[in-house]
């Protein structure tokens, strides 16, 4: 499926270019020639070499879903919802050889809400940084632009999300999974296994209760299973092939005997 971007693009009769490799001399060669101020990288999820990033007056900016130098690298929006933080952001840098090592020309913060997702927090970060765009360019043509270098200290790296990573671990604490459940959502979604079969888990709350990690411990109008410290509530559930389901609804559906067991 085309992105926004493209999509946008070809609506407007824009030429569209998607180069196997930006490591080619024509493909530099071809912007260089369209006399670019700024080139612009959103998500783009590789490093551009030297001579592109010398190809356009202003060289190549980086809209960045994070408050630089916290979070470097792919995935952003899922290692802030997991490590708990409360602020999140979007830095404008100007990018150089290194994974996200630029100088920066503007950081913009927002709160992370106690619900939010990768979804939502995504759709907010969006918006924050067309804006911070917009006005960085406009701040460069005008001659005012000073991009700032990232501290030594303070440094984290968002490693990219592997299928691994979205099972959860019932020994860790329960508000480690809550934040996981959210930090998963909208895709790939946290899961568990359930009868040998995976189940994906997309809501949940903390609850105070105790037991042996992965265990159910109530399975009647709620599904709460223990972790390694605390409970998680878990309110909405999918089998593989099936529907989101409410867990009251799950629970009509699939009864759990005791001594049932999430791993």
């Amino acid at each position: 499926m085309a992105s926004a971007v493209k999509r946008f693009a070809a609506g407007r009769g824009l030429e569209i270019r998607q180069p196997a490799s930006l490591k080619s001399a024509p493909e530099v060669e071809h912007v260089r020639s369209l006399g670019a101020d700024a080139l612009v990288v959103a998500a783009y999820g590789l490093l551009l070499p030297q001579p592109m990033l010398d190809a356009a007056r202003y060289g190549a900016l980086n809209i960045h879903a994070s408050l630089l130098p916290r979070w470097r690298g792919a995935a952003p929006i899922q290692r802030a919802l997991l490590a708990g933080d409360r602020e999140s952001g979007v830095s404008i840098m100007q990018m150089d050889s290194g994974l996200d090592t630029g100088p920066v020309l503007a950081r913009h913060p927002t709160p992370i809400a106690a619900d939010e997702d990768a979804g939502t927090l995504h759709d907010k970060l969006a918006a924050l940084g067309a804006a911070a765009i917009v006005a960085a360019l406009a701040e460069l043509e005008a001659g005012r632009a000073r991009a700032v270098p990232q501290p030594a200290s303070g440094v984290t790296y968002a490693a990219k999300i592997g299928k691994s990573d979205a099972r959860l671990d019932w020994t860790q604490p329960a508000s480690m999974l809550e934040r996981a459940v959210r930090a998963f959502r909208p895709a790939p979604g946290a899961f568990a296994m359930l009868d040998h079969q995976p189940v994906k888990i997309w809501r949940a709350r903390v609850v105070e209760r105790s037991g042996e990690p992965g265990m159910v411990q109530q399975a009647s109008e709620e599904l709460v299973v223990a972790c390694g410290e605390g409970a998680l509530a878990v309110a909405e559930l999918q089998r593989a092939g099936g529907r989101r389901l409410s867990a009251e609804e799950f629970l009509r559906g699939h009864r759990l005997p005791a001594g049932a067991r999430f791993a």
